[in-house]
């Protein structure tokens, strides 16, 4: 991998908002053959046969990268960090998040700038912290947060998502587009 940089940058509009709208997660190793453009590694397909699971979030939930690299050692490497509030304990979830907490699932990120990122696209994702908790007074969350953490060799890469006339897509599209999957997305019910 060459070293030397290749463009600049401008000061952008100030056009985006953070947030995350929505997580999918897929068992890990169910991804198979990731297909990349040439020019921006943006992922344009799975090999393999994934269904991913789709959680819709609002509010507190986040992602974040954060870089880790040595001088001394010669190496980089990217944390993958995603923060999740699951409003409301119900005994359904309770089972279906013991089954992600013992898990390692790779996970797409949909921000609220139509953005999709892969997070533990090599690594899997594996679930470091959180709560189950009912809270005290009737204001507070009851509900469940998670914290999940993978360490990647390069940053999550982004799903293409436009159409080949390089219209935008919805994010759903977009998954829907990566693999041959007949049902890639099992909604939150």
């Amino acid at each position: 991998m060459a070293c030397t940089l290749s463009l600049g940058r401008l000061e952008p509009c100030k056009d985006v908002v953070g947030g995350i709208r929505a997580v999918y997660f897929a068992n890990f190793g169910s991804l198979g053959t990731i297909a990349k453009t040439t020019s921006s590694d943006e992922i344009t397909g799975f090999g393999g046969d994934p269904q991913f699971f789709e959680y819709e979030v609002k509010g507190n939930s986040t992602f974040t990268q954060n870089i880790q690299s040595n001088r001394e050692n010669g190496t980089t490497a990217f944390e993958q960090v995603v923060e999740l509030t699951l409003h409301k304990l119900t005994k359904e979830d309770h089972d279906e998040l013991k089954l992600l907490i013992f898990g390692r699932p790779h996970m797409l990120v949909e921000d609220y700038n139509g953005n999709i990122f892969t997070a533990g696209l090599e690594n899997g994702m594996d679930v470091s912290g959180g709560t189950i908790v009912t809270g005290g007074a009737m204001g507070d969350l009851s509900g469940y947060t998670l914290t999940l953490t993978g360490m990647e060799r390069i940053p999550a890469n982004f799903i293409l998502h436009a159409a080949a006339d390089k219209t935008p897509v919805t994010a759903k599209a977009a998954i829907e587009a990566t693999t041959s999957n007949s049902t890639p997305i099992v909604e939150g019910s």
